[in-house]
């Protein structure tokens, strides 16, 4: 792939419209573009145009989110690892609200150089100890496959009715209803009759100093 020369606004583009279509599965308007860069939504349209020149955005025909990441397209500053969306942090104690951060977890950056192919994936980073007997401790960050379904006894994302989130281990129980089990006898498990699974845990990271 031949170099490919942004400016800081047009990485900041760029890096924002994959992040949704990582986490969210679709690109922003153009006015949600603008809302979240805090620019008008002629300057995003400018910056967007400017990306579709360089060939790094396209245009899906007939699709109202249409801006898709151009095949191949990796700015410089990116090639030399693989990165997460760092999208915000999961309690494994007691939930707590989802937070929506606009950081990438880099690979490189952590650990040295990694190569890999990029998937469905996003990375959160654990607050509590609920998972501790998992291995899974405070201050850890999961790579999370998203994935709408789970087989009893893998650690998931759930939503909780309340609009919480927490990571913990799915079971769906003999009545109906949903199990999210603890790897910590000082934590009970949550009972609810749904939640929404938003991924599954793939991987755990840790960084010694």
């Amino acid at each position: 792939m031949s170099t490919i020369n942004l400016t800081p606004k047009q990485l900041r583009v760029f890096q924002l419209i994959r992040q949704w279509r990582s986490t969210r599965g679709y690109s922003p308007t153009m006015q949600e573009l603008a809302d979240e860069l805090g620019v008008s939504k002629v300057t995003a349209f400018e910056h967007v145009e400017a990306l579709i020149e360089k060939n790094v955005l396209r245009r899906e025909a007939n699709k109202a989110r249409s801006l898709a990441i151009a095949n191949d397209a990796i700015p410089p500053d990116e090639e030399s690892g693989l990165s997460f969306p760092l999208i915000g942090r999961i309690a494994a104690g007691y939930p707590i609200e989802r937070t929506q951060d606009s950081e990438s977890l880099r690979l490189d950056e952590m650990f040295g150089p990694v190569r890999g192919q990029k998937g469905e994936m996003f990375a959160l980073q654990v607050e509590g100890e609920s998972m501790r007997d998992e291995g899974i401790l405070d201050g850890d960050y999961v790579i999370v496959e998203r994935r709408s379904t789970a087989r009893n006894g893998e650690r998931v994302v759930a939503l909780l009715p309340s609009g919480e989130t927490t990571l913990k281990a799915f079971f769906k129980q003999r009545d109906g209803t949903i199990r999210l089990q603890p790897s910590n006898p000082d934590f009970e498990p949550i009972i609810v009759r749904d939640c929404t699974v938003q991924g599954v845990v793939i991987g755990v990271m840790r960084r010694y100093r």
